[in-house]
């Protein structure tokens, strides 16, 4: 380590192996993590000051000389550096700035609660951006089906045709799973919110610092019970791994539902142009880029989660170097996430609906439930309905005649109840209408969803 001395080399004779030298370094990951490492630092300064350890001058000065670190880590590194991660160049970078009295910083303190307080203080900013992006796209969904409303598309089920539903309620089935996800974002900052500065290497600290004056310049919500394990959670990085994971596990439903959808076997939607490519070959084409990009993202984030519970599984109790990988997963997930979500948000902002194409493409064979409830108001046992709408329906496909154009008579050769009303179970409007219950595809059903929508998105701003 050639120009930096080790913050642990003392026992050491001799230098490291030069093959050590890049399986031990993390500076290339946990550089970013430099402002969290200048707050934790003055807040430590300050609670050293507090705990008589040292003078109220000597805090001055190392915090004035951690102001002045952060300025040149602000403006970036001019070239490589010799440190093997962000806590000893800051060190050495104060020691530059002040002189010795920096050695005094480390007083009590571990690279182990350091390095934990570092990477939760910037999971708590992280989770609550894309928190933050998530209700966007929430809103975003929200208008979507504000302005559709009135189109009736067909609904599938193991990508077949089922029933008809509002387009709305198809918008708002991608809603709901991204306020559970916003939700889940919040519970992991929560977790996230446990300060472990004060648990030393693993028994605790020494001295007698205020750990709650430090939660509180910090911005943590509550305070670590135990030394050894404060060093070693990463619980709340799993659990915003695992959130990560379902965002991208529901964004890549939507965009598999965008690029069906966007494609001409069913054309129901045209994706705006702005997140839209063509073919370098073909001129024709206008791909939907987007939904394919996003539902690719998906696999790395779940890739990232198995790799932390691997990680984690097997580590004996206290800090571990495995630990080292950690970040980087955590910083992949949501710097991807911050790559995706907007351009999402931005897609489903500019989507247009073809309801030409929507209505080109709803079947009459959509209504054959809505025929089964027909006999079932009639007082026929669902189990005969459903078995007697099958048969008409195999007679249609076989006579190649469409169900509504049947004769009453060939609906009567199936099952005796059919009368003449039976006509107005052809009107898509009618169908939708009569699922009428909570969480149904009825007009009023769909407003009370776009309404407690607003309303849950509304308390999350305030």
């Amino acid at each position: 380590m050639s120009g930096a001395k080790a913050l642990w080399g003392g026992r050491f004779e001799g230098g490291m192996d030069p093959a050590m030298v890049p399986l031990n370094l993390s500076l290339d990951v946990d550089l970013r993590l430099w402002p969290q490492d200048i707050r934790g630092s003055r807040a430590w300064a300050g609670a050293l000051g507090r705990a008589g350890v040292l003078e109220l001058d000597e805090v001055q000065v190392l915090q004035d000389g951690l102001d002045a670190v952060a300025s040149r880590l602000a403006t970036g590194l001019a070239g490589p550096v010799p440190d093997e991660d962000i806590h000893s160049l800051v060190e050495r970078l104060l020691r530059e700035e002040v002189g010795a009295v920096a050695g005094k910083l480390h007083t009590g303190r571990s690279r182990n609660d350091q390095v934990a307080t570092d990477v939760r203080l910037w999971g708590m900013e992280a989770l609550e951006a894309v928190a933050a992006q998530l209700e966007g796209l929430a809103r975003a969904l929200v208008e979507l089906a504000e302005r559709s409303v009135d189109l009736i598309i067909p609904g599938y089920t193991h990508l077949q045709q089922g029933q008809p539903v509002r387009a709305a309620h198809w918008a708002l089935s991608h809603l709901w799973p991204l306020l559970r996800d916003r939700d889940r974002m919040v519970g992991a900052g929560e977790g996230a919110a446990v300060l472990p500065l004060g648990s030393g290497a693993l028994a605790g600290c020494p001295f007698p610092v205020d750990r709650e004056f430090l939660r509180e310049t910090l911005g943590f919500a509550r305070v670590s019970e135990n030394s050894m394990d404060a060093v070693s959670d990463r619980d709340w990085m799993a659990e915003a791994l695992f959130a990560g994971s379902l965002v991208g596990i529901h964004l890549s439903r939507l965009g598999e539902d965008l690029v069906l959808f966007a494609s001409r076997e069913f054309g129901l939607v045209r994706v705006p142009d702005g997140f839209s490519t063509g073919s370098s070959l073909m001129p024709q084409k206008r791909n939907p880029d987007v939904g394919e990009l996003i539902r690719g993202k998906s696999g790395r984030f779940t890739g990232n989660l198995v790799s932390l519970l691997t990680l984690l599984k097997g580590l004996p109790t206290g800090y571990n170097r495995d630990l080292q990988e950690d970040k980087r997963l955590l910083f992949d997930t949501f710097d991807q996430l911050a790559l995706v979500l907007p351009a999402v948000t931005g897609t489903v902002e500019g989507l247009q609906w073809r309801p030409d194409r929507a209505g080109e493409l709803l079947s009459e064979e959509l209504l054959a439930t809505d025929l089964a409830d027909y006999l079932v108001r009639r007082g026929v046992p669902f189990r005969e309905s459903h078995e007697a709408i099958g048969r008409l329906v195999a007679l249609s496909e076989r006579e190649s005649v469409p169900l509504s154009r049947l004769s009453l008579d060939r609906y009567r050769e199936i099952h005796p109840s059919f009368d003449a009303d039976l006509r107005e179970v052809f009107r898509w409007e009618s169908s939708v209408e009569s699922r009428a219950t909570p969480g149904g595809t009825s007009r009023a059903s769909v407003e009370v969803q776009i309404a407690e929508a607003r309303r849950r998105l509304g308390a999350i701003s305030t």
